[in-house]
């Protein structure tokens, strides 16, 4: 543990060299420097890392300037990863050096086919991959508190030094995110199905909409909204990401396909003999899968009873309900807005677990607050 000038106890000592200030690079940047950490900037537009310096990220990297960062984190696209890692591991020969990319096995196998690095080269690189992010991009939807509480993958190589997997969990550590650890075919593997194929299948739905009438898109609700969230990514990024990963893409895609064929054909006979019993079954598959993402602070998977309250489409109406829950004492699992179409009224979803929903009920209707069964 490490006190900074600015009496922060902090892992890392720094200073901390951020190449790429997008978003992510951005966000590390931020969260660093609220823990008193020293971040220096380096990104090729000139604009990018203007503005990250502005935000208080870091400052820029001066052209020429002897930087001696105890780790460089390289936050640039995934097709230039390993190329700025080579770079960064012959220039800054005592750092540690991580990526934070979201395919690992593709930069670990260009980094291998460079003859410009030794194995004490890559004894000092360990690729991560932090599980945050936004729909939005750029430095400027930067936060400081983006890792709080979110998974980071590390993905050491057989060649990663026991020390250089330290530091790299010690980033991790600071910025608050929970650390775990796989290779990386084992990582790409897994983001493939819980993140790529997500991706994938919301754009996929999304861009049905592009001819929708207007009138019909005006009855959209949550759900819709809800599935098509991350449809808004960047394409770019996207594009780098699905290409490198497509090998293990596919296999889920072709899983997808099947469910897709399975469902066409019975609903092209929804009279035919069985074909409720499948619907049935395809929706109860979907429920069993659900039903395993894990639950509140990573736990178990846990069933909370939810209720809809109405509240005025008006400053400080949500501020004033959240206020009066927890004046008695319930604590909210979770929490979702929407609005009714056409009306100055929002609805607030809550759930709380199951033996509080009838006291809290009876607490809202007693105090004011309309809320639907």
């Amino acid at each position: 543990m490490t006190t900074n000038a600015n009496n922060h106890d902090t892992h890392l000592a720094g200073p901390v060299l951020v190449l790429g200030t997008g978003l992510l690079g951005a966000s590390i940047g931020l969260g660093l420097r609220a823990r008193g950490i020293e971040v220096l900037l380096s990104d090729p537009s000139p604009s990018a890392q203007a503005v990250a310096q502005d935000i208080g990220a870091g400052r820029i990297l001066p052209p020429g300037g002897d930087a001696a960062p105890q780790l460089v984190v390289v936050a640039s696209p995934p097709d230039v990863t390993a190329r700025v890692v080579s770079t960064a591991l012959r220039q800054y020969p005592d750092a540690v050096v991580v990526d934070i990319a979201s395919v690992k096995v593709s930069v670990m196998a260009e980094l291998r086919r460079d003859a410009s690095l030794t194995d004490a080269d890559l004894a000092r690189y360990v690729g991560t991959h932090p599980m945050a992010g936004r729909e939005k991009s750029g430095p400027v939807a930067a936060r400081g508190e983006l890792f709080t509480s979110m998974p980071w993958v590390l993905c050491p190589s057989e060649l990663s030094a026991p020390a250089a997997v330290k530091t790299a969990r010690e980033l991790a550590i600071d910025l608050g995110a929970l650390v775990s650890r796989m290779s990386a075919e084992e990582h790409d593997e897994s983001v493939a199905l819980i993140s790529h194929l997500p991706q994938v299948m919301s754009s996929l739905l999304a861009s049905r909409l592009q001819d929708t009438p207007a009138h019909a898109l005006s009855l959209s609700g949550q759900g819709l909204r809800d599935v098509t969230r991350i449809a808004a990514s960047d394409p770019s990024l996207w594009v780098q990401i699905l290409g490198a990963n497509a090998p293990r893409l596919v296999k889920h895609l072709y899983g997808v396909r099947e469910d897709l064929n399975r469902l066409i054909n019975t609903l092209e006979h929804p009279e035919a003999d069985g074909a409720r019993l499948d619907l049935a079954q395809l929706m109860s598959e979907g429920n069993a899968g659900q039903a395993r993402i894990p639950g509140k602070h990573g736990g178990p998977p846990q069933s909370f009873a939810w209720l809809t309250v109405l509240v005025d489409d008006r400053p400080g109406q949500i501020a004033r309900l959240l206020t009066e829950i927890g004046e008695e004492g319930i604590n909210l699992e979770d929490l979702r807005l929407d609005h009714s179409a056409g009306q100055d009224v929002g609805m607030v979803e809550i759930s709380v677990v199951p033996g509080k929903r009838q006291q809290l009920v009876d607490y809202l209707s007693t105090h004011g607050w309309k809320v639907l069964q």
